[in-house]
């Protein structure tokens, strides 16, 4: 799946304009439900997943992107919920069955501040329109995760 394609799903579910061309990928990877259901979750509660070393990947989350204890409070935001296809290579290793999207609130400070720790970070030199800018580090356990500045609101 190309950046685009997720873009276009992500402008739907956030509501913002759409990309040239993203409105048929966004429906054919997210079909709108024929008959939502009266009762929706609110929000992502909680995100769990398996690590080799749980307590030193915590700290590292905690020490490099603020993503502290065991209960997190975080900004408010748009939510990108997408599926992909099986034999995606978005997120890199193919052993890899989930990424983790960060939002940021300046791409280029958080990036500095993770190269001075000594993190790899991957920025792509591009800015999408009505989405924002992006960059790709690992944790120390190989995980992909996207940092996202999206694109400030027009006033």
């Amino acid at each position: 799946m190309e950046r685009r394609d997720v873009f276009g799903v992500f402008t739907v579910a956030a509501g913002s304009v759409l990309l040239p061309g993203s409105l048929t990928a966004a429906a054919e990877q997210n079909p709108a439900p024929n008959n939502p259901p009266a009762e929706r979750v609110t929000g992502i509660g909680g995100v769990f997943f398996r690590a080799r070393d749980p307590k030193a990947l915590a700290q590292w989350y905690q020490d490099h992107l603020g993503v502290t204890g065991q209960v997190w409070n975080q900004e408010a935001g748009p939510t990108s919920f997408t599926t992909f296809p099986e034999k995606t290579t978005y997120f890199g290793d193919s052993t890899k069955q989930w990424m983790l999207n960060f939002r940021v609130s300046d791409l280029d400070k958080m990036v500095r501040q993770l190269e001075a720790a000594g993190i790899d970070v991957k920025v792509d030199p591009k800015t999408y329109p009505n989405v924002g800018r992006f960059a790709r580090i690992h944790d120390p356990e190989g995980n992909p995760i996207e940092l996202w500045q999206p694109m400030k609101a027009s006033k």
